[in-house]
């Protein structure tokens, strides 16, 4: 497989050559990146929410109205664009009406998805409305197609955005809350064809046209950006079903599930703490899965929808390994390591390439959960090394995508090519300025990269660089700082041209104005 999967015009040639050739058509500006494709997912699943996000405003570890202060602070520097709640499969299970009032009053429920432990309901549609407003970012709230009704459904979003002297209005000013929220998206359930209802895409489709029309605009300013329930993986044939029987005008995006496994094994994942090199490449050829599963789905809905009307919505990604050794495994506790940033770069790279089509993306999870950002215990916070590849890659956030031209070397895993090499540059509209970001795949070879830059006088050449000794390297609540961004001082400008060596197992940003 070339490596053009990565970007356009892309070759692979043998890894030993070390070498990389890289053209920035900075002349030539494509589509831009939402802020959204650098998005997160926050489910009631183990503790990410209850310890993660929510302590309870009795709590000694500091929090604003029970919410974590040290969580919010360290995703507002990622300019966390959006936030998804509250599933995931806990979605198709919850029923709003039991999160709101008097937090002593609600009722508890069992979380049959995810370890059988209580939920108390203490984090509701207030508590999670709160948190979007501490974090500046938009709400993305997921309803409950499973075991609910469309007239649940209805009432949820009236209480969240009417502003009218109607039944939900008035009971959320009962509750405290007198102005109406605003809601930008709404899924319409989650994994219908699995944890969701194990649906069949024919019936989903039929289903989802109807509660879809009790999802009323109740804010002509603010109107709701409509999800439906996309395909797990290589379904190609549910969006198939969805995109003709749904049609592009009944919904604003189609979501996709994909996870990242060493293995390829539900069954035994493999590690996040204890691997080699192989699991090392064979984790970043299944995560590079992703340009191809995208790009066929993205061609579907090319046939129903040229106009791009509807987008990709990849509201799970992420590495999934098994539970952490001595951790209940309905809560899905795994450590983050130097690999994690790798497979996060690589795919914010694809992200980037269908721009055209991908509109939002959640890493799964924000906290504590699969690939987090940000891990807990107690008092205690440590920032992951995918959080540090969310905050280096933030200037990509609205800016247009430039093409490249790239050849590098690659490494052969079976019949799959892994480049060496994987880049993604855009320009920010208003500066002028680019950001490059390049990730170096191989455990061990440096790579000395030749690039040049079409279109722009540069002048100025600034670099950051996350990398560690170890491919396992992780940080922990005695170390934080093992895997953490340092100045880069690899890289060097000369006119339209640089010169960059790039360290062994690396993610590397570049501005150049």
């Amino acid at each position: 497989m070339k490596a053009q999967l990565l970007v356009p015009l892309c070759l692979a040639v043998p890894l030993a050559a070390a070498e990389t050739s890289l053209v920035l058509r900075a002349d030539q500006p494509g589509a831009t990146v939402r802020p959204e494709v650098y998005g997160h997912f926050a489910e009631h699943l183990g503790r990410c929410i209850y310890g993660g996000i929510w302590v309870g405003e009795d709590s000694e570890i500091p929090n604003t109205r029970g919410i974590r202060k040290d969580t919010v602070e360290a995703l507002r520097q990622l300019d966390i664009p959006v936030l998804r709640w509250p599933g995931g499969c806990f979605a198709d299970e919850y029923h709003w009406k039991d999160g709101i009032g008097p937090r002593s009053e609600r009722p508890a429920m069992i979380n049959t998805h995810w370890g059988g432990v209580v939920e108390n309901n203490h984090f509701g549609t207030h508590e999670f409305m709160d948190l979007v407003g501490q974090l500046g970012c938009e709400a993305y709230i997921c309803g409950n197609v499973g075991s609910g009704t469309p007239q649940e459904m209805m009432e949820w979003v009236e209480y969240l955005t009417s502003a009218a002297e109607s039944p939900m209005a008035n009971l959320r000013r009962e509750n405290g809350r007198d102005e109406p929220w605003v809601v930008k998206y709404f899924g319409v359930g989650n994994e219908s064809w699995g944890c969701g209802g194990n649906m069949r895409p024919e019936y989903y489709a039929d289903l989802y046209r109807r509660f879809n029309t009790f999802v009323k605009n109740y804010d002509r300013d603010h109107p709701v950006g409509r999800f439906a329930c996309g395909a797990n993986g290589r379904d190609f044939n549910w969006t198939e079903v969805m995109m003709e029987r749904v049609g592009p005008r009944r919904m604003d995006g189609l979501s996709l599930h994909w996870y990242t496994l060493p293995t390829g094994d539900w069954g035994r994942k493999g590690s996040s703490t204890d691997f080699g090199e192989d699991e090392w490449w064979s984790t970043l050829a299944r995560t590079l899965e992703m340009e191809e599963i995208i790009g066929t789905h993205s061609a579907i809905m090319d046939k129903h929808d040229p106009d791009k009307r509807v987008g990709l919505i990849v509201d799970e990604w992420g590495t999934w390994y098994d539970p952490l050794p001595g951790t209940n495994p309905g809560f899905l506790e795994q450590q983050n390591s130097l690999r994690d940033a790798i497979v996060a770069g690589l795919n914010f790279h694809i992200f980037h390439a269908h721009a055209e089509r991908v509109t939002m993306a959640n890493i799964a999870q924000t906290v504590n959960v699969l690939q987090a950002m940000i891990l807990t215990d107690g008092p205690q916070m440590v920032r992951t090394p995918t959080y540090w590849v969310f905050e280096m890659f933030k200037g990509h956030q609205g800016g247009q995508v430039i093409p490249l031209e790239l050849e590098t070397g690659s490494h052969a895993l079976g019949d799959r090519e892994i480049p060496q090499v994987s880049a993604s540059a855009t320009r920010d509209p208003e500066s002028g300025a680019i950001l490059l970001s390049l990730v170096n795949t191989s455990p061990t070879e440096g790579s000395e990269v030749a690039c040049g830059v079409a279109g722009l006088a540069a002048k100025e050449l600034s670099g950051r660089l996350l990398t560690a000794g170890e491919i396992t390297a992780i940080n922990t609540f005695d170390a934080p700082e093992t895997v953490k961004p340092v100045a880069f001082e690899g890289a060097r400008l000369d006119g339209a041209n640089l010169s960059i060596d790039l360290p062994a197992r690396s993610v590397v940003t570049l501005e150049i104005r």
